[in-house]
């Protein structure tokens, strides 16, 4: 951690809530937890629904490791000042696309799974018909 830590707004750590961009307050502390998005085993959408909050209740219910908790300390960015953190915030869901890519392909592939053996199965019913001796 550093020396002389900086003093982060609470509005200012709510800008970072993507997830190219995610700072979580946990205990009175900041932490830039970008570069974990992809590693977290719970995914970065639990990530995500901490953000533009203090996650400390959220962080403390899942009962992490204590691996977990000496990890935090390389994305420590600093601590909040306490007297900017409402009292109760109402949850601001972060923003992402209306679609993710990955996912229209996944369709895509389905659909190829479902039509290619019918269509197999439609030339080979066609051919025997075609082969077929009386």
């Amino acid at each position: 951690m550093a020396s002389d830590p900086k003093v982060h707004t609470f509005e200012e750590v709510a800008k970072h809530n993507l997830t190219k961009d995610c700072w979580l307050i946990i205990s009175g502390k900041v932490y830039d937890v970008t570069p974990f998005m992809d590693d977290h085993p719970g995914g970065d959408e639990v990530l995500l629904s901490a953000t533009g909050k203090d996650a400390t209740n959220d962080f403390e219910d899942v009962g992490h490791s204590d691996a977990a908790r000496e990890m935090m300390d390389k994305y420590y960015i600093g601590e909040i000042d306490a007297s900017t953190v409402p009292a109760k915030r109402t949850y601001i869901p972060p923003q992402q696309p209306s679609y993710n890519p990955d996912k229209t392909s996944a369709f895509i592939i389905k659909i190829l799974q479902f039509l290619v053996p019918l269509l197999i199965l439609a030339l080979a019913i066609t051919v025997r018909s075609y082969t077929k001796k009386e």
